[in-house]
């Protein structure tokens, strides 16, 4: 067996393994690179072998730097079948779909308003693209072990993070290489944890949260102070949001905060009916988390669900106090980038950035500080509140992660950490060198390595 990894070695997003077998291509991820410009410009790079010669792709998860890339490679010949659970897939139907559009609008604004270099600018790919990917989508069950492409066999691991989200184990010429995904948190109100795994020849293990611990403060607590503290100065709470997990996360608590009487009945707006769908998903795959129906039912009703353009643009002349949920997380794209042109500029709301921000985004640049970001080709002040919210984290931090790695019987011949910023994925390679004594490396970006089964 070979790996490649063509993303998320030496950074976070962008996540692409490939695995190499017996003249057999399979790739574990197609993720998007996010953040950095420098990052971004990998979108756009030719793929590093032809997209026809490979047998299979099998997702961990339907976010988008592990989903996202789909479009691009089927539109640029990849025709063989794209592997995950049924959650993913429904998900990814959701995600990639939205994407393109997304990608069309930005580039049709760009060229309305003249501010991109390229001349026409060119969205990466269409809806129309992401509408085509999904046909490849073969749905692979939780714990089912499925011969992905000839001699290369596969298996999903409930991984927690996400809906749907897995661990993907990929067995071949009797070596066994597990990709770890993004792993959830053991003791997340929402989602299952992650399962244990007790052996693999060779690991990949990611490493978001590889150099922090999580704190220990209630999400509720906090987020009821930030919204009762906006609130007094009559503003408005802005939310950059992921669509899938943080964006129902935030919902439940404030159900649960509103139910209580400790935040006041002020307007709550889900703007974005990509998280309202991924939402009814919540009942859909009910056995996938913790909700109880009635509580799965709360969280669906807190919010106001805002569909159109017109009523996402009426938002934006609000006055007095509100909440106002919108995609993106890291403010890198979508409807939250109008709402922080017209909130941010206000020291009486609040922007609250509630999970990982990469490095190179605008969540990134405000969180860190910044007193302007170019939204739209335009330099936008910020005066509003700025609030980092780290409690509702979908990822392991750095203890959860190594409370996984005990569950492994013995070590397995070499690790690899990877999907984290530098500084993360080293702390987390240098902690599992020091206190399990396993073979242990950080790899580079389109670094190859041989996997050798028993002499």
């Amino acid at each position: 067996m070979r790996i490649t990894f063509l993303g998320a070695a030496d950074t976070v997003t962008g996540s692409k393994f490939l695995i190499e077998h017996g003249g057999r291509r399979v790739l574990v991820d197609c993720g998007l690179f996010q953040g950095y410009k420098a990052l971004r410009l990998r979108n756009r790079d030719v793929f590093p072998v032809p997209p026809d010669t490979l047998d299979a792709v099998v997702l961990t998860h339907a976010h988008l730097d592990h989903s996202g890339y789909l479009p691009v490679l089927v539109r640029d010949g990849f025709a063989g079948p794209v592997y995950g659970t049924a959650a993913t897939g429904a998900l990814a139907g959701i995600l990639l779909p939205d994407s393109g559009h997304l990608l069309e609008e930005e580039a049709e604004y760009a060229n309305r308003h003249g501010y991109s270099k390229h001349h026409p600018a060119l969205p990466l790919y269409t809806e129309e693209d992401a509408e085509r990917a999904l046909e490849n989508f073969r749905v692979l069950p939780f714990g089912a072990e499925h011969e992905v492409a000839p001699g290369v066999r596969c298996r999903l691991r409930p991984a927690g993070h996400i809906l749907g989200a897995a661990s993907v184990e990929i067995v071949a010429g009797g070596v066994t290489l597990l990709c770890s995904g993004d792993l959830g948190r053991p003791h997340d109100p929402i989602m299952m944890a992650p399962e244990p795994v007790a052996h693999a020849d060779y690991l990949l293990v990611e490493s978001t949260y590889g150099d922090r611990r999580h704190p220990a403060d209630s999400p509720e607590r906090q987020l009821a102070e930030v919204v009762n503290r906006t609130a007094a100065r009559r503003g408005v709470t802005v939310i950059p949001s992921f669509a899938v997990q943080r964006a129902q996360s935030l919902m439940y608590y404030l159900y649960r905060l509103r139910r209580a009487g400790r935040i006041p009945e002020l307007p709550i707006y889900l703007n974005s009916p990509m998280a309202s769908d991924v939402t009814d998903l919540f009942q859909r795959f009910h056995a996938e988390h913790r909700l109880s129906a009635e509580d799965c039912a709360g969280m669906c009703r807190v919010a106001h669900i805002v569909r159109s353009v017109e009523e996402s643009k009426r938002l934006n002349e609000r006055h007095g106090p509100a909440v106002i949920i919108a995609a993106s997380g890291m403010a890198t794209g979508g409807r939250v980038l109008h709402h922080l042109k017209a909130f941010a500029p206000d020291p009486r709301n609040t922007l609250l950035f509630s999970g990982f921000q990469a490095g190179g985004t605008r969540g990134a640049a405000i969180v860190g500080g910044a007193r302007s970001v170019r939204i739209f080709g335009e330099d936008v002040p910020i005066r509003a509140e700025v609030v980092a919210m780290e409690h509702l984290s979908a990822h392991a931090d750095a203890d959860e992660l190594m409370a996984w790695l005990d569950g492994f019987a013995r070590a397995p011949r070499h690790t690899f950490v990877v999907h984290g910023e530098a500084g993360a994925a080293d702390t987390l390679r240098r902690r599992i060198a020091h206190e399990k004594g396993w073979s242990v490396s950080v790899p580079e970006h389109r670094a190859g390595f041989e996997l050798p089964g028993d002499a």
